[in-house]
């Protein structure tokens, strides 16, 4: 007979403070806001690279919730299958993947841009991806690897910093100015290298350049070594909803190389899929 684990037993005596949840972080409860699902999602969000398995008292932790609340919500994550228990650990399951495949799927222009950019890698010789913008992060929803340029294994549901990418400053750039500013205000700008931008007021001009000119080009920002040059999506109300990009190595690939003979191919390819999406620009 199968059973439950029982996650308080699971856990050391000295695990068993409890860990105050900051009200702040969730709006207050109403008709139109569920706090217990949104408590869910937070539970699953605790879970990453750098936390494959954690305690109960880690999840809590990590999702600003009560030991007691984090419990409730491990077990019913349990038994729908998307969480399992080993010992005292808990690791997400591969039925995660639907929620996210669910995204995916409603929305079936990546099933026809694949194409495209699988024609520009072939093209460049040059990794290409797609990704949106999520707060202050971009998240990868398609990715063409061309040849591994990164330490970071990127794939889709990877997320990097908006601000210090070609693809991210292409999504703020859609935003309005003064959205723009204040997402700009509220972001920690981290030097990753000695190039990355982290004067707010340099960054905003920098990425009204791309909104001008259509495109950006990101030397060595977020890794050494790495250079991007990214163009963006629109939908058919000519709002920026996504971008494309390419890159590779600094080596391989100048900054003066990517200008002449990358560029063009970037922006035909993203003109196709803008095509496909039936996009006003």
């Amino acid at each position: 007979m199968k059973r439950t684990p029982t996650l308080a037993q699971d856990e050391p005596p000295e695990a068993a403070e409890i860990i105050v949840a900051d009200s702040s972080e969730f709006p207050k409860p109403g008709d139109s806001f569920v706090r217990s699902f949104a408590r869910g999602l937070a539970v699953l969000r605790s879970f990453g690279a750098d936390a494959q398995a954690q305690t109960l008292s880690e999840v809590a932790e990590r999702a600003g919730l009560t030991r007691a609340g984090a419990r409730r919500i491990l077990l019913t994550l349990l038994s729908l299958g998307y969480v399992v228990a080993e010992g005292r650990l808990f690791r997400l399951t591969p039925k995660v993947l639907e929620l996210g495949f669910a995204y995916l799927t409603s929305q079936p222009v990546w099933t026809q841009a694949q194409p495209v950019m699988e024609t520009l890698v072939e093209e460049l010789r040059q990794s290409s991806s797609a990704a949106v913008l999520d707060g202050n992060e971009i998240v990868y929803v398609l990715r063409i690897p061309a040849h591994k340029i990164m330490s970071i294994n990127l794939g889709v549901g990877s997320r990097l910093p908006a601000d210090s990418t070609s693809m991210g400053r292409v999504l703020l750039a859609g935003l309005a100015p003064e959205q723009l500013r204040e997402r700009i205000g509220g972001m920690k700008l981290v030097a990753h290298t000695p190039n990355t931008i982290v004067d707010p007021e340099q960054l905003l001009a920098a990425i009204e350049q791309v909104r001008i000119q259509g495109w950006s080009l990101v030397q060595e920002e977020l890794e050494p070594g790495l250079v991007s040059m990214a163009a963006p999506i629109y939908d058919h109300a000519g709002r920026v909803v996504a971008a494309i990009n390419i890159s590779g190595h600094v080596r391989t690939s100048s900054p003066a190389h990517l200008l002449q003979v990358c560029l063009p191919k970037l922006l035909a390819a993203a003109a196709k899929i803008n095509m496909l999406m039936g996009a006003r620009k």
